[in-house]
């Protein structure tokens, strides 16, 4: 049996999302962006009879540390621009509301109906991952090098 999974992220928690090949809502559920709700997501997917070579998972980000874990447990992880996610929300109500586990259902969706329009996450090598996270943290630097020489100049304007 295909499903697919559909996970609305944020900082404190993420929504998920299964839905099977008809479009019926296997399971909803509310996960930690921390290991055990990595595990819980996991555990979530083999109960509906799913599994990493089967299961394609759909988030709005290719940024989080949920993504690398479950590219690197042998998930297929397609990032869904979030703008993309509006419009097929807008195919469903006119309403406009969003709720992030109505958008979890709508990731999940995206996946069943319109996988050939969506491209999946690029496996990457280690050293590939490596760079990645070395360059991340170069910029992170420059944005709190930037920061501290604003409040400094900010501070020496006062005094």
């Amino acid at each position: 049996m295909t499903i697919t999974c559909g996970i609305d992220w944020a900082e404190a928690h993420h929504d998920v999302a299964l839905v099977d090949a008809e479009g019926k809502v296997l399971a909803r559920s509310r996960i930690g962006g921390d290991v055990a709700g990595f595990t819980a997501l996991v555990e979530l997917i083999a109960e509906h009879g799913g599994c990493p070579e089967d299961t394609q998972v759909a988030m709005e980000t290719d940024k989080n540390l949920l993504v690398v874990a479950l590219a690197g447990a042998g998930f297929t992880v397609y990032p869904i621009n979030p703008r993309a996610v509006a419009r097929y929300r807008e195919r469903h109500g006119q309403a406009g509301g969003k709720s992030d586990p109505g958008d979890a259902v709508v990731l999940a969706n995206i996946l069943r109906t319109d996988l050939h329009m969506h491209r999946p996450l690029p496996a990457s090598i280690e050293h590939a991952l490596a760079i990645k996270a070395l360059a991340r943290q170069h910029q992170e630097a420059i944005w709190a090098l930037h920061q501290t020489i604003s409040r400094l100049r900010s501070v020496l304007l006062e005094f």
